[in-house]
């Protein structure tokens, strides 16, 4: 049939790409292979916009077992010939339509990320940004996004031990709903999204194909509008007792020797892990879409059979691409048939490079792989770049013009109940956190959370952390930032930081002022984990996150794993027993900078990025490694939103303590108890090692002070009686329930 660029347009495609298309081929496409180009050359599949930034951060070093962007997943080595597998994506525009939906196959999506590798996943995490709590979409969104994630984690078996959760006003249209797996492997046993062999059979294994996410990779690649609810078939439909089998089936055929390469399908379905498939390995692919189970039938027993180019395109659930050796068929189809799985031989690898799609015996579509994807014939751009307006604003901050608290608790009382800072109990209690017995954390808190690697006696410290308005006010330092923290919080937990997975959420990349933020926050990301030796591994970029008035904050979400040699190495964040010593560790600044209390509590919307630097914090994880190492400290919280007084607190919440502390006597009062300035841990010490951890610290010249001691109950700031820890408690843990109900 003859295409328009009218057509090209309506499958965001431009005019110079479809023009480009018909170079390739050397003629004009037909309908199927402009839908297979409009699904691989969206930004969500090619990177079309963000590849040569990409490029830039180290990819290569440490303990990486393979090149970031080599596989679904990225593994790393950590001892004894076991690997971690790990990665984060986004699901970011369907849960703006469909919360629940969204949410549960972002959940499924990632996960099939980590067993189609061949490791099985032990952890899950996220990190998800909503509208103002207060508001009726945003309390519908988040209830149908927490629904989604903990209804498919907890059917499918992995417990979600960790994330993060932020409220600004920029989020209020496009939620950020950022999921991360971790999975456990042997080094011996990985397998490969390559085809291989010529003749090689071609197996569809899982979920039958519906018309459910058909086009959804173009949809995760345009702005949110009013319109955008009638792409509601673009959302997926999940189900994760399917993928628990699915999971089970996959590892165990693994073991029959008779897998030769798999891949999920997932972002624009079959044509992308044909295609990528076949590109990695330098061939090609006949494929029969007609033996592709579906769950429509045919029109002559009264159904609706699905089109070549929904076929092509559907990114229903559950469902892999599996390359087996010739003569070992039945193996595959004795394993999937055990798990109740459907299992098809749909085609062969061939060997000169070109994907042929056929129904019913015709020719469909006839590509080169190598040319629909990144690092192939998939575009590459350059976009322009320009300051943003606003961080003129920013730079103009002056502190001196807020005025300081006379009644300090009337602020701290406000700061512990704003949904930044305040217990997220009603999301996680949703999560089973439990499942598989490997997750320490659960009782035993941690900085970041820290989970049995069986069956290594090892284990892994996860997070996932960023914080979006240090970003905004400085993408460079603020991408810094969001990569010290992970590691600060791996370091308190006991672990050694080994790398980095990103989720890289940022507006529309043809607003220049929007690409500056993701350039500059690139650049900041690649410096720090340069410096703290860790390589990001992989990860996902979403643009085109937008609300009516703009762009959200740019949000480049850090996923880090650690590791710790022995779980006796871990080091949870609550003071243990009244009479423990209280230090901070690291110097206080006379700063309030992009602090939860200049913005919710003063208004102030532009201000620089809180004070960083990573020589200094460098300096800070050596001294708390030492500490914990040497068994001289009992506890270790590191700083963050609300500042040191919220971190005292959440270190006594645990067993019911208090504390009594002071100091920051030539600074500001505000900024001291509530400023966000980087680089500080709090840490709890016995008395009697209290003359060892002083020595430690001092002979590596990081500051320090001591602030007073851990009590029965009581909270004591600057001499004054701020009443006990239980009502402290209670507006803490109910705070988000409370602004639910109202």
């Amino acid at each position: 049939m003859e295409v328009t660029v009218k057509t090209a347009e309506q499958l965001r495609l431009t005019a110079e790409e479809f023009e480009l298309i018909k170079q390739k081929l050397g003629r004009t496409p037909n309908f199927n292979e402009l839908c297979a180009f409009s699904g691989m050359w969206s930004e969500h599949c090619s990177y079309k916009n963000s590849i040569k930034w990409l490029k830039t951060l180290p990819r290569e070093g440490g303990k990486m077992l393979v090149k970031a962007g080599e596989e679904n997943a990225g593994l790393m080595d950590i001892g004894d010939g076991y690997g971690v597998v790990f990665k984060i994506e986004s699901h970011n525009h369907p849960s703006a339509i469909e919360p629940f939906q969204g949410a549960a196959t972002g959940v499924g999506g990632i996960h099939r990320d980590i067993f189609t590798m061949g490791a099985r996943p032990i952890a899950a995490l996220n990190s998800l940004r909503f509208g103002q709590l207060t508001e009726d979409k945003t309390q519908h969104l988040m209830a149908g996004v927490v629904h989604g994630i903990g209804h498919y984690g907890n059917c499918f078996g992995v417990p979600t031990v960790g994330g993060e959760i932020y409220f600004e006003s920029c989020y209020h249209t496009n939620p950020l709903v950022n999921a991360m797996s971790v999975g456990v492997i042997k080094n011996t046993e990985t397998v490969s999204a390559t085809a291989e062999g010529p003749g090689n059979p071609v197996f569809f294994v899982g979920s039958a194909t519906g018309k459910d996410g058909i086009g959804g990779a173009s949809f995760a690649s345009a702005d949110i509008t009013s319109d955008s609810v009638q792409e509601l078939p673009a959302v997926q439909v999940g189900d994760p007792f399917q993928e628990k089998k699915l999971l089970e089936a996959c590892l165990e055929v693994i073991q029959t020797g008779a897998v030769v390469g798999m891949q999920d399908m997932g972002a624009a379905g079959i044509i992308c892990s044909t295609a990528e498939m076949s590109a990695k390995g330098g061939t090609g692919m006949r494929i029969d879409l007609d033996k592709v189970p579906t769950r429509h039938t045919d029109p002559a027993n009264g159904g609706t059979a699905m089109k070549t180019w929904e076929l092509l395109l559907s990114e229903s659930q559950e469902r892999m691409l599996l390359v087996a050796e010739k003569g070992k068929e039945q193996l595959i189809i004795d394993v999937f048939d055990k798990w109740d799985l459907p299992c098809s031989n749909i085609g062969e690898v061939t060997g000169d490079g070109l994907l042929r799609f056929y129904m019913h015996g015709q020719l469909e579509a006839e590509i080169p792989a190598n040319e629909l994807v990144l690092g192939g014939g998939a575009p590459q751009y350059d976009r322009p770049f320009a300051e943003p307006a606003y961080l003129a604003e920013v730079r103009a901050f002056n502190p001196d013009t807020i005025p300081q608290p006379a009644e300090l608790k009337a602020i701290a009382e406000q700061l512990v109940q704003l949904p930044n800072i305040a217990s997220k109990r009603w999301v996680y209690v949703q999560y089973d956190s439990m499942v598989g017995a490997g997750n320490t954390s659960a009782n035993n808190p941690s900085d970041a959370a820290v989970v049995l690697a069986k069956p290594t006696g090892k284990a892994l410290a996860v997070t996932t952390d960023c914080n979006s308005r240090y970003v905004y006010a400085d993408p460079y330092t603020g991408a810094m930032i969001a990569v010290a923290e992970a590691a600060r919080n791996i370091v308190c937990s006991g672990g050694d930081p080994l790398g980095v997975t990103n989720c890289l959420n940022f507006g529309n990349p043809y607003d220049p002022e929007v690409y500056y933020q993701f350039v500059q926050a690139i650049k900041g990301m690649g410096e720090a984990c340069r410096r703290f030796n860790t390589p990001v591994t992989g990860g996902n970029v979403s643009f085109y996150n937008q609300h009516p008035g703009g762009a959200v904050y740019p949000t480049p979400t850090i996923g880090m794993v650690g590791l710790l040699d022995t779980i006796a190495d871990k080091m949870t964040l609550d003071f243990k027993q009244a009479g423990d010593l209280i230090y901070l560790v690291g110097a206080s600044h006379n700063d309030i900078n992009s602090s939860e209390y200049l913005h919710k509590i003063h208004g102030v919307e532009h201000s620089p990025a809180p004070v960083f630097d990573i020589d200094t914090e460098l300096a800070l994880h050596g001294g708390i490694t030492a500490l914990i190492r040497a068994h001289l400290i009992a506890s270790a919280h590191d700083i963050s939103e609300g500042g040191l007084f919220i971190t005292l607190l959440e270190s006594a919440f645990v067993r019911n303590l208090g504390f009594s502390a002071a100091g920051g006597k030539t600074l500001r009062r505000d900024a001291f108890w509530f400023g966000e300035a980087q680089s500080r841990v709090v840490v709890s010490v016995q008395q009697e090692q209290a003359s060892k951890a002083e020595a430690l610290l001092a002979e590596r010249g990081i500051a320090f002070e001591c602030l007073g001691a851990v009590t029965g109950g009581e909270i004591v700031v600057d001499g004054e009686d701020w009443g006990s820890i239980a009502g402290w408690k209670t507006n803490y843990d109910e705070a988000i329930s409370r602004l639910l109900t109202k």
